[in-house]
């Protein structure tokens, strides 16, 4: 059986966001270096068993996708999706660093909330307890 390694995803700031991933979920930082490319930067965060791979490239200037812009573009990522044993504890340190929770639904067979992060990428915490 096939499973998921990681996602890899552009950020204007890997040390922030490592830090955002880390308060949240408790994960660690796996690896961090020099990007393939020699121009960016990479961390490695997650669990023993997959990571979110957070790269910055040479320019500070990228643009920040408009919420939601990621639908529309074939291609795209529209978000990445992280399992909680306590969904509401999650959502106090979201909150606790300034995004907004969205989206709450209870759905069979668990609940979930989205927000989006600094550099707009969204995140959908589930929890299926």
């Amino acid at each position: 059986m096939a499973h998921l390694e990681h996602v890899n995803i552009t950020v204007s700031d890997p040390e922030k966001t490592a830090g955002m991933l880390a308060e949240l979920f408790g994960w660690k930082t796996r690896w961090e270096g020099a990007a393939m490319d020699g121009a960016g930067y990479t961390m490695h965060v997650g669990s023993d068993d997959s990571y979110i791979a957070i790269y910055s490239g040479s320019d500070p200037e990228q643009t920040v996708p408009k919420a939601d812009e990621s639908y529309q573009t074939r291609g795209a990522m529209n978000h990445i999706g992280v399992v909680v044993d306590d969904l509401d504890g999650i959502e106090k340190k979201v909150i606790a660093l300034g995004f907004r929770p969205t989206s709450h639904a209870d759905y069979e067979p668990g609940r979930r909330f989205y927000f989006h992060d600094a550099d707009g990428v969204e995140f959908e915490v589930i929890s299926y307890a």
